[in-house]
């Protein structure tokens, strides 16, 4: 069961205000975000299946009925309705792994008002966070080129225990190769590794016995920390007599470096490793990596096999969370939707009306040119014009030509209904394989590190013409 207090207070007292007068329309609510982390141009879509399990059992427990009746606030005939509470909504959503762009709506949730307004806390929490740390995680891979394997490392750093399970999942489904954390491992199937701390070694009476030991505990995994005194002494001195051991027994070792210069250190290492006759072990670097560390090392032709990353992953590095927001988007009234909007005096926070999809279009080779949002009830028909207005102005709008376009794919997908899960589940391989094809559609002008194009989202002309109406509606009301 996922308790349904992961939620803000203030959800509990609307919801038990909307109870109290009867105020509970159905209505629907859209999740999106307006700016890309890490100055990038995409992110990749993450969380949504957890989204969907936790809402298919969210419930309040007697512990947390009894704690919200000790707090004084809350009416016995609220928390009464709230015993037998379930989520009884229907979600429709971008696949998880999908790339997504500012201002689509990600996720689209349609229920009763009290419904909707209790799982707001929940959705956010998770799709922020697990989106932003799969697009750190991605922007890592895509720093390499294809030139060694990203593993995740430092756990420990996250944020509690459930931040650490939730960040080696998003991670993987981001693109590393395997996770430090245990439990991660066990709950998500994730491949786990590791390899030894400063602490092993400095508990034995040379380098040499410490590597020696641990080789002959794990002669599979036999990666040597030679960082411990000094990298180019006595750490890669042990580490080719412990490699050359290991050679004789048909096996290999790694070496991890864990400090000093990652631009000069690794070549050494390679060379010394090398002439020893133990061309085929392996460098792996740590040392709080960024992406942009990774790139400049890659860019220069340093001889590195892996990645050790932890503190800037998992806690997302320079950008401390993702802005995705929850809105209002249409409410019924006599068992019709009424289109909704968010006013405000910057345009781009002015938020998009009514029931919507997105249309992903895509060139004769599957490479995605441009997403268009329109009104759920519109058609999008292949091979015609169609017109495209920028979501946060008044005006730049181009034409979307039936001749440069193969075909238009619609994103937002129903996950849920009434409460219980209507998509097939996917494996955690299944997504980060979906997310690997998915970002590779993209050209990579948009995935580059620095100044990524634009990628374009816009409008649909009768979307961009209720959006002016309502705002027009609500400032002559004004």
């Amino acid at each position: 069961m996922t308790s349904a207090l992961v939620t803000d207070f203030y959800e509990l007292t609307m919801m038990q205000g909307y109870f109290l007068k009867k105020h509970n329309p159905r209505v629907v609510f859209d999740v999106f975000y307006r700016n890309n982390p890490f100055n990038g141009g995409y992110t990749v879509f993450t969380g949504i299946e957890e989204v969907v399990d936790a809402l298919e059992d969210f419930r309040f427990s007697e512990e947390d009925i009894a704690y919200l009746r000790s707090l004084g606030s809350f009416d016995e005939s609220f928390l009464d309705y709230l015993e037998d509470y379930r989520f009884q909504g229907d979600l429709y959503a971008f696949a998880e792994g999908t790339p997504a762009f500012p201002g689509e709506p990600l996720v689209r949730v349609e229920s009763s008002l009290m419904d909707c307004q209790l799982v707001e806390a929940f959705i956010l929490n998770t799709l922020n966070f697990q989106t932003l740390i799969a697009t750190k995680a991605n922007r890592m891979v895509q720093a390499t080129g294809g030139k060694g394997a990203i593993m995740e490392f430092g756990l420990r750093r996250a944020q509690g225990e459930n931040g650490a399970h939730a960040a080696s999942r998003a991670a993987f489904i981001g693109g590393t190769r395997v996770t430090s954390n245990t439990y991660a491992g066990k709950k998500y199937g994730i491949p786990v590794s590791g390899t030894m701390a400063h602490s092993w070694i400095m508990s034995f009476d040379s380098e040499e016995e410490a590597f020696r030991d641990f080789a002959s505990l794990y002669p599979d995994n036999a990666v040597l920390l030679i960082d411990t005194y000094d990298t180019l002494g006595s750490g890669i001195e042990a580490a080719i007599r412990i490699g050359l051991e290991q050679k004789a027994k048909g096996k290999r070792i790694g070496v991890r470096i864990d400090s000093g210069d990652l631009n000069y250190l690794p070549r050494v290492i390679r060379d010394r490793l090398d002439r020893a006759g133990l061309e085929d072990a392996t460098i792996c670097v740590s040392n709080d990596l960024t992406e942009e560390i990774i790139q400049t090392l890659v860019a220069d032709g340093v001889p590195i096999d892996s990645w050790g990353i932890g503190t800037h992953l998992v806690t997302g590095g320079s950008q401390s969370s993702l802005n995705g927001v929850y809105k209002l988007a249409a409410k019924e009234e006599d068992g019709v939707f009424v289109p909704t909007l968010k006013v405000s005096n910057s345009f781009e926070k002015t938020t998009n009306p009514g029931i919507k999809q997105v249309y992903r279009f895509y060139d004769e080779k599957d490479n995605a040119l441009a997403d268009l949002i329109a009104l759920d009830d519109e058609t999008v028909a292949e091979g015609v014009n169609h017109t495209f207005f920028h979501p946060f102005s008044m005006g730049d709008f181009f034409v979307m030509r039936g001749d440069a376009y193969k075909y238009a794919r619609p994103l937002l997908g129903k996950m849920m209904e009434g409460g219980r899960r209507t998509s097939p589940k996917r494996t955690l391989p299944e997504i980060q394989d979906f997310a690997a094809q998915s970002l590779s559609h993209l050209h990579k002008s948009y995935r580059r590190q620095i100044n990524p194009h634009i990628y374009k989202v816009s409008l649909s002309r009768r979307l961009r013409d209720l959006k002016m109406d309502l705002i027009l509606k609500v400032r002559g009301a004004e």
